[in-house]
């Protein structure tokens, strides 16, 4: 009898510690081991929480690229996805694809500061950070005349219902689809956009030798210096002279003449000043686009300033990023209204503007406490000089932006 009560005793012992030993097991395995690990039996893992999209290759010019990169994000947002950090590209070429020279969006810039700057809204990811990748659909986006922005929509609606890990675009450059975005949107996304330290170190250099150059003069810095996006290399003339042509318009071109005459003219501007030329100067035809300038505008270039050397060892991609650099800086910027250069700088400024209270830079020219943009290209109302530019946050998509307009806020 007490050898009968022992082995039930000892049997419930040995039970209770079987079952204790179990559950140990168990949440150790929850806690230590990844979600991708199959378990006994070959058991499928749960699909990860997080989803991501992967879109072709980025191309084109350096602003053109920054539309791309939006455009993407804004598209992944609206898919409830992560973007999978995509490749710029370092180099300029429109047909010869194959040449393109592929630079990682981390080489120009800061992948954590962006997550960090726009978590929220949008984010971004590493392909390291895949749980399966073979859980992938692959989607042809749509292209012709027929593909509509409702077809293309309509598309969109149905990605958004398919659970694979990734969903890979192929096909045209994301700068050429549909814009289903509205600006502030955009102007969000850029924000988030900081330079690596390499290249922004890049641009301290410039703008020192600009405000070196204004000190030596003796002229009032307190105004900083003037950006001129100087838009007359031969192929940009080629460019705007058939657009204007097809369109019927007149106010798209600028020779270097009109452009000095504009600037020499800006409202309320002091001087004397420092006016940095941001030009393609390996393209520029006319040798002189120093000479000519209003007395108290000192116009300098790459070459004049000492920082030729800064710009050539670098790829297309980051001079353009150093330029670009340079001209947001500046205190007074002044582009071509159909110029993606010019017109993604002005919306930048503009979103910055709009975060400071100031609700139109119309009229107020230089008493603007953020610096002021213009367009050398269109005129400003009865008077000689270039008109007030100001992005409409309000758009509803980025059309004027991405390929110009005259319509210009103010």
């Amino acid at each position: 009898m007490d050898l009968k009560k022992h082995l039930r005793f000892f049997g419930v012992r040995v039970v209770s510690k079987s079952f204790f030993l179990i559950a140990m097991v168990l949440v150790i395995r929850t806690l230590l081991l990844p979600e991708s690990w199959g378990g006994f039996g070959g058991e499928q893992s749960p699909r990860p929480r997080v989803r991501y999209l992967e879109v072709p290759q980025i191309v084109w010019g350096l602003n053109n690229q920054k539309i791309a990169f939006a455009r993407a994000c804004l598209t992944a947002r609206l898919l409830n996805r992560t973007l999978l950090m995509p490749s710029f590209s370092a180099t300029l070429f429109y047909k010869e694809i194959h040449q393109l020279q592929p630079i990682s969006f981390d080489k120009v810039f800061h992948f954590d500061k962006f997550n960090s700057l726009c978590k929220g809204f949008v984010q971004l990811a590493r392909y390291s950070d895949l749980h399966n990748r073979s859980d992938t659909l692959v989607v042809q986006k749509g292209s012709g005349r027929k593909w509509t922005v409702e077809r293309d929509l309509d598309q969109l609606k149905e990605l958004n219902r398919r659970n694979y890990e990734t969903i890979r675009v192929v096909g045209k450059n994301p700068f050429l689809w549909h814009d289903h975005f509205p600006v502030k949107d955009y102007a969000k996304v850029f924000e988030c956009l900081v330079l690596v330290d390499e290249i922004s170190k890049e641009a301290d250099k410039v703008v020192a030798k600009i405000k070196e150059l204004g000190s030596e003069s003796k002229m009032m810095m307190m105004n900083g210096y003037v950006a001129v996006h100087m838009r007359i290399e031969k192929d940009w003339m080629i460019h705007c002279k058939k657009r204007e042509q097809r369109s019927n318009m007149s106010e798209i071109c600028s020779s270097k003449d009109e452009i000095m005459s504009r600037v020499a003219n800006i409202p309320g501007l002091k001087l004397p000043t420092v006016v940095y030329l941001a030009v393609a100067d390996a393209l520029v035809e006319d040798g002189s686009i120093l000479n000519g300038w209003r007395e108290g505008l000192v116009a300098v270039e790459k070459k004049k300033l000492g920082v030729l050397e800064i710009y050539k060892k670098h790829p297309y991609l980051i001079q353009a990023a150093i330029d670009y650099e340079v001209c947001s800086r500046a205190d007074v910027f002044v582009g071509n209204s159909y110029s993606t250069f010019s017109s993604l700088l002005v919306l930048e400024r503009s979103a910055k503007m709009a975060r400071m209270g100031v609700v139109t830079a119309c009229g107020i020219g230089m008493d603007v406490r953020w610096p002021s943009s213009y367009a050398y290209n269109l005129k400003a109302m009865g008077e000689s000089g270039p008109r007030p530019w100001m992005t409409n946050l309000t758009d509803s998509s980025l059309q004027a932006i991405s390929y110009g307009s005259n319509n210009i806020s103010c």
